[in-house]
């Protein structure tokens, strides 16, 4: 499912100067999900002329090294070959020093949609690898050999400092796909209302609030938007009064969006602390492919 994503992102960054894609790792887990992941891996990579990396934690043996070439040889020949680091340690720490030491710019992780089926490189391990990376992160949830039409983005209209630059991340994956709807999300917490509901006029006060935080959401959301090129994409912005992560991902599992794009977490301090009420509610039981922009 979905290698389109990885056409639009190799576009996306060629044209958008802060992404440029020189080096691509991918986590390599023996799981049923191995092959879909490094076709979809290579497809990158060619599209990228980027070099590909993978990185195995645990025991190199001589039926696992037979399995990866079998693969290698049946997908298409990467332009820049393929680097293979066998390594044994905690998934988190080789992963996230393997990026460093590689420079990586783009680290791709299969993933499984609940958190208590994920085995491979998912789960805690992902919510701490995303939290940490140095660099974007693509989960992929169905990965495929086949390649299928994009026909709906959600991106996070969080009002914070990361937004403005995955939002037009998010409409230059649409450009590139020629996807024709985007939803931008604006995630409101149920405190900035100041009101509480116990009868009908604190229900029509609460609504009153909840208009006027749409209204100003949505200038701030039209302010950024009016320097983009916007044409031939519905757009779409849509107020969720909620717990922020958990409501953007609802949305996007119940409007079956084909990929949601999220600001990176902050790696450390105070903001830190900020993370399990948002990133983490996507991670726990991902609603489609995400992309977390770095």
């Amino acid at each position: 499912m979905k290698s389109f994503l990885y056409c639009a992102y190799i576009r996306i960054l060629k044209t958008f100067p802060l992404h440029k894609i020189n080096k691509i790792l991918i986590g390599i887990a023996f799981s049923p999900n191995l092959k879909p992941n490094v076709f979809e891996a290579v497809r990158l990579a060619n599209m990228f002329d980027a070099e590909l990396v993978g990185v195995h934690v645990g025991e190199k043996t001589d039926q696992k090294i037979t399995d990866l070439n079998t693969l290698l040889k049946e997908a298409d020949t990467l332009k820049k070959g393929f680097k293979t680091i066998w390594q044994d340690g905690k998934p988190v720490d080789v992963i996230l020093q393997t990026c460093t030491k590689e420079n990586i710019d783009l680290l791709i992780l299969g993933a499984l949609q609940q958190e208590n089926l994920l085995k491979y490189y998912v789960g805690s391990i992902a919510r701490k690898i995303t939290r940490k990376a140095p660099c974007s992160v693509l989960l992929l949830i169905k990965p495929s050999v086949k390649r299928f039409k994009c026909t709906h983005i959600v991106v996070s209209g969080l009002k914070d400092d990361k937004t403005e630059g995955t939002i037009r991340t998010s409409f230059l994956i649409a450009k590139a796909l020629e996807c024709k709807k985007i939803t931008i999300v604006e995630e409101i917490k149920q405190e900035e209302l100041h009101v509480t509901v116990n009868d009908d006029k604190s229900l029509r006060r609460a609504n009153i609030a909840k208009e006027r935080i749409t209204t100003r959401e949505n200038r701030r959301l039209k302010n950024i938007l009016k320097d983009i090129d916007c044409s031939n994409i519905s757009i779409k912005m849509q107020s969720i009064f909620g717990k922020r992560g958990y409501s953007i991902g609802h949305y996007a599992k119940v409007k079956r969006a084909d990929l949601l794009v999220m600001n990176a977490p902050a790696k450390s301090g105070l903001l830190d602390r900020v993370f399990p009420h948002d990133i983490e509610y996507i991670l726990s039981e991902l609603p489609t492919d995400v992309l977390i922009v770095r």
